[in-house]
């Protein structure tokens, strides 16, 4: 078989199937995963005639990478229950509520600030199962607690778990291909230097893309919600919202540039967060007029769940805030010296467990548990359990609930990598057919398709990745090799396509099914899913546009080229918009838009 459409066709099978199930049947992914998992297996059988001794290698490849990240997961969680059943966050959401009674404000520290802290730290989802319900305690409708919580899972994503859909994602989704190696080569880099190089490449287009989250945040909060139904409630505040993200974007780049991939989110995140929290408690910049929602009776009863606000967790705490925060300080400490601290560094990534030439085949991988943030995150975690004085049955809540929580990720990670890694590993090595791997076989029949316009329509197959796994991590897991062999293919510097797709992964969060579900059931909204989507697929659109004209223009620069016209299209389009909104008095109309009427 030589026809490249069907080749195509064939290779891209097991992750349209994976779509299909978890968006148009909704079948969860622990269901879906599995299925594409065995779909992949057959055709690497059947139409690329791999070994099936390699198959068996690359899948126990793939749950030596799913064993990684669920490690990392766990840290992630643990030390999230230990803060949140030690009393810690009581403390921290207690802090936030002083700050000020305008919601628009409060959105935008809380979800914007601290919700790019905490996926920097956590990653997985956790930025919006933590705020939604920080900010239903402070008596925002559940949807749009959720809604605030789903948007700013876009620009700190490619960079949450101290790194991870960048570290893992990238480096093991490209990882082995020969071409990746020559290009490395030719650059005179290594692999972690190069990935490095890209995070950085993700951070600026980020930065450019994302200026603009927190000002559509408070407009979609306030055109969705606001007792006058009005966007331009939320444009008002423009030079706080404005502020607020380079206060989080200018050290999140400057961090990708000089600490690499781990911390940008971390540390952009908790330098705005104690930046706009200074000068807010200043009254800089702190709109003249405060906003809130109206009275309870005004409310759809679309916006509200089975939790009401006053059912939330009590704010009031007796714990101080500087030891509210020690467990994330001490391991934002942690990270930076296992990072910088050559000896350090070296005496941790020296305590390996090797995986070499599995079952005979090349593939080989290796494990760094004492280097992984998940053991950091877990020493944290353990300085919390002593700092808090948490009893013995706290203890064992935690890791009770954590254990609980990991399980749900557990059996789509371990099908979803080992998928992911038969797709990468399927090339000449291993098969019996010649043909070129799953991915570059793809990549090649894109490349015929699209040309050199590519990289505007990059971003869109990382967001559908991050769509139908819910996770960033695992789109970039699916898709860097794909999107390297593309922009190779179409001549232009692949490192850079390859940052269009984790930037796209990046913007796909907000409509991920996975988050949309565990953000809502922390609200008790299960059921309004629709509602939530029909609001952030706006944001992933802008954002997957947007950063496909930024990413065009830093390969070609402004000229007759696709990217230009986009973006000026873009430019165009969001003006209007926002005289629109400056106009716009309609509130049954915006209702109906939104999902969030009293229908």
């Amino acid at each position: 078989m030589d026809n490249l459409a069907v080749l195509s066709l064939l290779a891209l099978a097991p992750i349209l199937v994976v779509g299909v199930l978890l968006a148009g049947f909704r079948w969860p992914a622990k269901y879906a995963m599995p299925v594409g998992y065995v779909l992949v297996v057959l055709v690497a059988l059947l139409v690329w005639k791999m070994d099936f001794t390699g198959i068996l290698a690359a899948s126990l490849e793939g749950l030596i990478v799913a064993g990684t990240l669920l490690y990392i997961v766990f840290g992630a969680l643990l030390l999230l229950s230990t803060l949140t059943i030690g009393g810690a966050m009581a403390s921290i959401r207690a802090g936030f509520n002083n700050i000020s009674a305008d919601r628009r404000v409060q959105a935008i520290i809380i979800g914007w600030l601290f919700g790019s802290f905490i996926e920097g730290a956590s990653g997985f989802g956790t930025p919006a199962a933590v705020v939604a319900p920080l900010l239903l305690a402070m008596g925002f409708p559940a949807m749009a607690a959720v809604m605030v919580g789903l948007i700013i899972q876009s620009t700190p994503v490619s960079f949450g778990a101290v790194g991870t859909p960048i570290l893992v994602g990238v480096t093991n989704g490209l990882g082995g291909d020969p071409a990746v190696d020559e290009r490395i080569a030719v650059l005179g880099l290594t692999l972690p230097e190069y990935v490095s190089n890209i995070g950085f490449q993700v951070a600026a287009i980020h930065a450019i893309v994302g200026i603009l989250i927190p000002l559509i945040l408070v407009c979609m909060l306030t055109g969705f919600f606001g007792p006058e139904r009005r966007f331009r409630d939320g444009l008002a505040v423009w030079p706080f919202a404005i502020y607020a993200s380079l206060a989080m974007t200018i050290p999140y780049v400057t961090v990708a540039r000089f600490l690499g991939p781990e911390f940008p989110s971390l540390f952009g995140g908790l330098i705005g967060l104690m930046l706009v929290m200074f000068t807010s408690s200043k009254g800089f910049l702190m709109p003249k007029d405060t906003f809130d929602f109206g009275p309870r009776s005004s409310w759809s009863d679309r916006w509200m769940g089975t939790i009401e606000p006053s059912e939330a967790t009590d704010v009031r705490t007796h714990m101080s805030i500087i030891s509210a925060w020690s467990p994330y300080v001490l391991m934002a400490v942690l990270l930076v010296g296992t990072r910088v601290i050559a000896p350090l560094k070296e005496f941790l990534t020296g305590i390996q467990i090797p995986f070499e030439n599995i079952f005979g085949t090349n593939i080989t991988t290796n494990v760094q548990p004492f280097y992984s943030p998940a053991f950091l995150m877990i020493l944290a975690a353990i300085f919390g359990y002593l700092i808090h004085r948490m009893s013995r049955n706290q203890i064992a809540q935690t890791l009770k609930v954590s254990g609980k929580q990991l399980a749900g990720t557990a059996v789509a990670l371990l099908f979803a990598v080992p998928l992911v890694r038969v797709l990468i590993q399927s090339g000449p090595e291993l098969n019996a057919s010649g043909l070129s791997s799953m991915p570059v076989t793809l990549a090649e029949g894109a490349a015929a398709i699209s040309g050199v316009s590519w990289p505007v329509i990059a971003p869109f197959i990382g967001a559908l990745g991050a769509f139908v796994a819910g996770s960033n991590t695992v789109s970039n897991l699916t898709f860097a090799q794909f999107q390297f062999s593309t922009g190779a293919a179409i001549g232009v510097p692949p490192e850079q396509v390859v940052a269009a797709q984790a930037v796209g992964g990046a913007g796909g969060n907000p409509i991920a099914i996975h988050n949309i579900v565990a953000a809502s059931a922390t609200v008790g909204l299960l059921g309004r899913e629709g509602d939530l989507l029909r609001k952030t697929i706006l944001v992933t659109l802008y954002y997957c546009v947007a950063a496909g004209a930024v990413v065009s223009l830093f390969i070609f620069g402004l000229g007759l080229n696709l990217g230009t016209f986009v973006l000026a299209a873009l430019l165009i389009a969001l003006v209007f918009l926002a005289r629109w909104m400056m106009r716009f008095q309609g509130k049954d109309a915006l209702s109906r838009v939104g999902g969030g009427g009293s229908q």
